[in-house]
Order: C-alpha cells, then sequence, then structure tokens
C-alpha cells in the first residue's frame, strides 16, 4: 500500500522567542514493513543544525528557532510503501542491547495497579498469545477517551483512572510486558484510519521482543498487531524518548501549537 503524509506542525509564541532548541524526530526508515518512496522536513522560522541517528535508530534533526520569531512551522510530507508483516518487524540491527528495553522509566513504572493487571493475565501456549493477551486485557481494562490524561500521566496512573488514548495503553503495555521479563519499546508514528484524511495526531503502538520471531508490534488500543496502514517513524523507552518534537527554549513566552494531518492512500 502506498501512503501519502502530509503533517504541518505550527507553534505560536505570544512574546518572540530569542533561542530555542528542538529535536525532530519525523523521518520514518526503511524497515521490513515499510519502504521510503520520498520524504521530506522542512522548517519555517527555524533552522536545522544538524542531524545524526540516535541509540534507538531514530534520525533526529536538531533545529534552533530564529532569534526574534514567535511563529515556526515543521512541515514533514511524502509517500511510504508499506507492506504486510502481521506487525513482526524481526531481528533488526539494533544500537542498545536488549537490556536495555527492560529498564523502568518514570511513565513506565510498576506499581500495584499493574502488578494486579499481572496476576489477572493467564497461562498461554506461547509468548505470543502472552502479550496478545495482554493487549487485550488492557484494552478492556482502560477504556479509549481523548482528554481525560496528558502527555505526563504514567502507566499506573491511567491504569488506575481507567481511561486514556494510544499513549497510555502503550505505556501500560510497555510496563507490563518489561515486568515479565521481555524487551518492549515506545512506537511513534501514523495510521490510515478507514475512509478518514485528516487526523487529529500521530498515532502509538509497542513492540516486543520475542526469541523465535524478534520484534513484533502490538496496537493495544486497536486490539491488533500493525499491518499495512501503519507507518513506523521512531522508537524509544516511553513516549519521551520517541517523541517527534522535544527541546527547550528561554525565556517566559507562552506556547500553542497547531497541527494539520493528513494520511491517505495514493
Amino acid at each position: 500500500m502506498r501512503l501519502r503524509i502530509s503533517h504541518r506542525t505550527s507553534y505560536h509564541y505570544d512574546t518572540p522567542v530569542h533561542f530555542a532548541l528542538q529535536q525532530l524526530r519525523k523521518t520514518p526508515r526503511p524497515s521490513p514493513m515499510q519502504s521510503i518512496v520520498s520524504w521530506n522536513v522542512s522548517l519555517e522560522g527555524a533552522n536545522q543544525e544538524l542531524s545524526f541517528t540516535d541509540q534507538h535508530a531514530n534520525h533526529v534533526v536538531l533545529s534552533s528557532i530564529e532569534p526574534g520569531q514567535s511563529e515556526m512551522t515543521i512541515l514533514c510530507e511524502g509517500e511510504i510503501d508499506t507492506h504486510e508483516t502481521h506487525g513482526v518487524l524481526g531481528f533488526e540491527t539494533q544500537h542498545a542491547p536488549f537490556w536495555y528495553y527492560r529498564r523502568e522509566t518514570a511513565a513506565t513504572a510498576v506499581g500495584p495497579e499493574l502488578r494486579k493487571l499481572l496476576k489477572a493475565l493467564g497461562e498461554e501456549d506461547s509468548d505470543l498469545s502472552r502479550m496478545h493477551a495482554l493487549s487485550a486485557l488492557i484494552r478492556e481494562r482502560v477504556a479509549y477517551e481523548t482528554g481525560r490524561t496528558e502527555v505526563t500521566t504514567t502507566a499506573e496512573e491511567a491504569l488506575k483512572a481507567g481511561h486514556g488514548v494510544c499513549q497510555d495503553h502503550t505505556h501500560i503495555f510497555i510496563a507490563a510486558a518489561r515486568a515479565i521479563g521481555f524487551p518492549a519499546r515506545y512506537i511513534c508514528g501514523y495510521l490510515k484510519i478507514e475512509d478518514q484524511v485528516e487526523q487529529e495526531a500521530e498515532h502509538a503502538w509497542a513492540e516486543v521482543f520475542l526469541a523465535n520471531i524478534g520484534w513484533v508490534g502490538f496496537d493495544v488500543s486497536n486490539v491488533i498487531s500493525p499491518d499495512e496502514r501503519y507507518v513506523r517513524v521512531a522508537s524509544g523507552l516511553d513516549y519521551k524518548e520517541a517523541a517527534p518534537v522535544s527541546g527547550m527554549r528561554f525565556g517566559n513566552s507562552a506556547e500553542s501549537f497547531s497541527v494539520s494531518l493528513q494520511v491517505e492512500q495514493q
């Protein structure tokens, strides 16, 4: 399937900004799941300082805002050919060791709610079946509801509240998978939604390493493994490490932003 993506994010500041740096993780990489036909990241009101590959093999662009700007725009456009692998990324060459993906972070720390969830997880005949069962159990316990959690909400908090979005489902799944010994990571990317071109935001899902299969994706919000409707962009231990945009700025300017995102089949 060939998908065309156009993603514009505009930042607005109530007073001019004199210094800001941002890391942009907005470039898909080739994999068994996708081939890059074309992709371009352009900036308005900012400059690209350098680019590098981080410990998760993400392509990262470091940008700086032009001094005195009160607006900045990031535009990502391109076409991706996606391939049906039933969610299996496989045994990719990776930069970080497996033990690194078992690390607990602030967003994926295990507490009483996660321990109760794991007690409810039954025995399965394979690791793959166990991960699918975990995904279904989380989706059963945590309703998909927008506007109820924040970007800083932890897995434990979302599980206790019983509602959240794809970020929360992914953090809970990662925390649980790591707690029972599986390397797991957070994925940011795009999802083509049926009969809907305009979208509000990127999507998130998890990947777990299974010994006989390699890395396998699990989209808890939709209770499936990623198929050819998905475009994989960045990975990390949690949202913070895989975030499309992260950075810092000096000053007291209040920030707001607007997003325009279209994902459509060509």
